[in-house]
């Protein structure tokens, strides 16, 4: 996983670490929504340039121009047999069916941990957590008629 977080680092990451200049300047990468939209081939791009050395050869230009330190995917920890043994892992509502999640560190006196409750739909609660912030229904109806919610 690689996430850079503004044009001064796409600039750098491009001249320093894939050793492409040019690329800052392509339009299809121009922007952080352009390389959104063209993200299939700035994969390929970056993953023909790692390929053969990946970090080696990247580390100290990586590290000079203190660029986000690459991550890699968290799936292989999380699917470690310590999680499932000790009983780390549950299953959680969605809209889209049931989804596996991982209880939060710790440990509980009172045996199951945590409230794991469904993931709420999108906006499921705005109009509650707006009457608790002290909109009455008008304000409410007003900010639906605007478009805001």
């Amino acid at each position: 996983m690689l996430g850079l977080q503004n044009e001064r680092e796409w600039a750098a990451f491009c001249e320093h670490v894939l050793l492409q200049p040019a690329l800052a300047r392509d339009e299809r990468f121009a922007s952080n929504p352009r390389r959104s939209a063209n993200r299939a081939a700035l994969r390929a791009l970056i993953v023909d340039t790692f390929a053969p050395s990946a970090p080696p050869r990247c580390w100290p230009a990586w590290t000079a121009r203190r660029l986000p330190t690459p991550r890699s995917t968290p799936w292989p920890r999380w699917a470690h047999p310590q999680l499932r043994s000790r009983g780390r892992w549950r299953e959680v509502g969605s809209s889209v069916g049931p989804l596996p999640a991982l209880l939060p560190p710790g440990s509980w006196d009172d045996g199951d941990g945590p409230r794991m409750s469904p993931i709420p739909a999108l906006g499921e609660h705005t109009e509650a957590i707006l009457a608790e912030l002290g909109l009455d229904a008008d304000g409410i109806a007003a900010l639906r008629a605007a478009g805001a919610i």
